[in-house]
């Protein structure tokens, strides 16, 4: 009598998702890691002899699936049935025939393509139709060594790919700021939006099969999923702007976490979301990515380049009264943030020169090989200034390492170069710690120490490669003409604090024998973290004497009332001073100073046992630090694992002076550290944030509460 089989346990909850810390994801379907095996048990009708029966196996991915393009394998018992097939079965040591079950173990092979699979079987007994078992989603396996994606260290898998909160670092250079992020990547349906957001890639609608079968690599997906993030030439998740102007959608400072943007853009129909800036499109594309699988990181880069014509060189441009005129594409932004992800790249060498951490930005800045995306680019390639190499080598080299160069534009149109400077760009790339929320300065995998012989010689072999040029002029970063003999610098005399007004000094001294009679312009702008300015606040213009060896010091006086209302929309308070030497117009001096004014305090903490399905509160307190009430105040609190949906309190008013505290219940559904963020707007300030760190213990006996 050949048997047959009856039911089936896909072990999903008690087995195969913890083996394959996929639990988080879900308990309740199928999902597990490529390159490890997973357990499947059949009820049998009949007896099952192993050397004789057949029991098949096929799994299929994508449309049109062949064994060819790796996204169909059939596979099964006897040994050898299926030969040559990537699949591997075995019935398991423990499995005991007598009693009427057979268990066997199935693994993938660790460079299957990611994705949903449909799982069938065949038996002697139906050998003409085979039977389905349902669904099974692969994912990548950072646990495999042989994935491509492998990670030694458990305590870096746990944060790059585990980790469902982060920080992300914003400000500038001098004022280092952290945004906690809800990553969110094991919510429900987000791996579903994932999957989604694959299906929709150019790349796929074209060539569907060709694209599925691709998705064994690593390398492919990243850069798939650098595109799809932005909607510049896609169904991408978001739409980018930064001109202050967001009808239609919200600031990009308004969001908290990613799986609001991703539900939102499926919501949509996938319509882009509107607005994000860097840091949106990075924190997006690192949800994406671990879900997946994926080992990522988010990454600032302050002091960062944008180096449009490919240069290496960046042309800063200033007017005689202090203005900024843009006569170049290029840039300077305070910071940009985007993504390393973790992974071999056999494509580069044959070895494992180039494996590691991949920077690739989906932030829609130049495009690749003709899409507005950008990476998977080596760090190790970059550091080494092999720009020969691809992705975009040489775009990342430039944001961290390109040459600055100021000129001076005068009234009749004319410009004149007053200096190189080889130091500024690239400075404090910074990275959330494993297993803390500690700043990692991370600029040595970048770029070798700046005033170092070595970096001038990565920076230069570079320039050769991109431009064809002997060593640049100036490569020590000293002036283009005399060295000068007036020293200026701004100085803060208060802690610049959003909401109060800031005071500032010019020094000015010089070691010339001359009493020096000077035209000093002060001009302060409000900027957006590109570095481009969104609005003057003042201006003010001097003449004063400089005395030998003298301090001048002229008061820089910003009150709120007026920097105020330009700040909504901008990073940044630039002060920039000019000055002449009234008796020769050679002499040209400037120095400036960016400024980010620290938002008002406002505090979140977790009240309560810090146990899953545990009732608990979250208490936030801000208190309003201007001489005025603040109008249309709302706070609102998100958390993956702590809430389900986003919780909002509003408040029509909040005199001068007057704390606020607000308290919102809410029940953690899922164990591990987690983050509470809040955020509070009104009709002066926007989008200030808050984050607070919970760590939930699981009741591995609980049973979730009903809905």
């Amino acid at each position: 009598m050949d048997f047959d089989i009856g039911k089936v346990e896909l072990h999903c909850e008690k087995n195969n998702t913890t083996a394959h810390n996929t639990n988080d994801i879900s308990v309740n379907r199928l999902i597990v890691r490529r390159g490890q095996s997973f357990l499947v048990t059949f009820d049998l009708h009949g007896p099952f002899r192993p050397t004789t029966d057949m029991l098949e196996l096929m799994v299929e991915t994508g449309p049109q699936p062949s064994e060819a393009l790796g996204t169909r394998s059939v596979f099964g018992i006897p040994e050898g049935r299926g030969k040559g097939s990537s699949w591997k079965v075995e019935v398991h040591p423990g499995s005991v025939l007598l009693e009427g079950s057979i268990t066997l173990d199935i693994t993938s092979p660790a460079d299957a393509p990611v994705g949903e699979y449909s799982l069938s079987v065949k038996t002697s007994a139906n050998a003409t139709v085979g039977r389905s078992l349902g669904k099974l989603l692969l994912l990548f396996n950072p646990w495999c060594q042989e994935d491509w994606v492998h990670l030694p260290e458990e305590e870096e898998r746990q944060e790059y790919v585990m980790r469902e909160q982060g920080l992300v670092y914003r400000g500038s250079e001098k004022y280092i700021s952290s945004l906690a992020w809800d990553f969110g990547q094991f919510e429900d349906d987000i791996v579903d939006i994932c999957l989604k957001l694959l299906d929709v890639n150019p790349k796929c609608l074209r060539d569907p099969a060709k694209d599925f079968s691709a998705r064994c690599n690593p390398i492919y997906v990243s850069r798939v999923v650098s595109a799809m993030i932005n909607a510049n030439d896609d169904r991408g998740v978001l739409l980018g702007r930064w001109d202050g102007q967001y009808n239609g959608g919200v600031s990009p400072t308004h969001w908290n976490g990613s799986v609001e943007v991703l539900r939102r853009w499926l919501n949509n129909g996938g319509n882009p979301v509107k607005y994000g800036q860097c840091w949106v499109f990075a924190a997006v594309m690192c949800t994406v990515l671990r879900c997946l699988g994926i080992p990522c990181r988010v990454v600032t880069n302050f002091q960062s380049a944008h180096d449009t014509d490919k240069n290496l060189t960046i042309d800063d441009f200033f007017s005689d009264n202090g203005v900024r005129p843009k006569q170049s594409q290029d840039s300077v932004w305070n910071y940009h943030v985007w993504v390393e992800a973790w992974m071999r790249r056999p494509d580069l060498s044959g070895d494992s020169l180039y494996d590691g951490w991949q920077a690739v930005d989906p932030t829609p800045q130049e495009k690749s090989t003709g899409v507005y995306c950008c990476g998977p680019a080596p760090v190790k390639a970059i550091l080494q200034g092999h720009i020969d190499l691809k992705y975009d080598v040489p775009f990342v080299f430039a944001e961290v390492n390109a040459d600055r160069v100021t000129w001076m534009v005068f009234a009749d149109g004319s410009k004149k170069k007053i200096l190189t400077d080889t130091g500024s760009v690239g400075q404090n790339i910074s990275t959330k710690a494993v297993g803390s929320d500690k700043r990692v300065d991370i600029t040595a995998n970048y770029k070798y120490a700046e005033g170092t012989k070595k970096e001038r010689t990565v920076y230069n072999n570079a320039a050769n490669r991109v431009n064809n040029l002997e060593d640049k002029e100036n490569s020590n970063g000293i002036l283009d003409r005399k060295p000068s003999d007036v020293s200026m610098k701004i100085v803060e005399l208060t802690k610049p604090l959003s909401g109060k007004d800031i005071d500032l000094k010019l020094v000015l001294n010089s070691d010339d024998r001359e009493t020096r009679t000077l035209v000093i312009h002060v001009n302060v702008q409000a900027m957006r973290y590109t570095g481009i300015p969104s609005s003057k606040i003042q201006t003010e213009l001097k003449e004063q004497k400089l005395r030998p060896n003298q301090d001048l010091i002229i008061p820089i006086h910003i009150p709120f009332s007026v920097y105020g209302e330009n700040m909504r929309e901008s990073n940044s308070i630039k002060v920039s001073a000019v000055v002449t030497d009234k008796d020769n117009s050679d002499a040209v001096y400037i120095t400036e100073k960016d400024i980010v004014p620290e938002s008002p305090s406002l505090t979140i903490k977790a009240i309560g046992s810090e146990l899953q399905y545990s009732d608990m509160m979250a208490e936030v307190v801000f208190e309003n630090p201007l001489s005025k009430g603040l109008r249309d105040c709302s706070i609102t609190v998100t958390g993956s694992g702590l809430l389900t949906e986003t919780m909002e309190a509003r408040i029509p008013f909040l005199k001068q002076g007057q704390r606020l505290r607000v308290k919102m219940p809410f029940t953690p559904y899922r164990p591990g550290p987690k983050k509470l963020v809040a955020n509070f707007n009104c009709d002066q300030f926007r989008n200030i944030k808050a984050s607070c760190n919970v760590d939930i213990l699981p009741v591995t006996s609980a049973v979730p509460p009903l809905p």
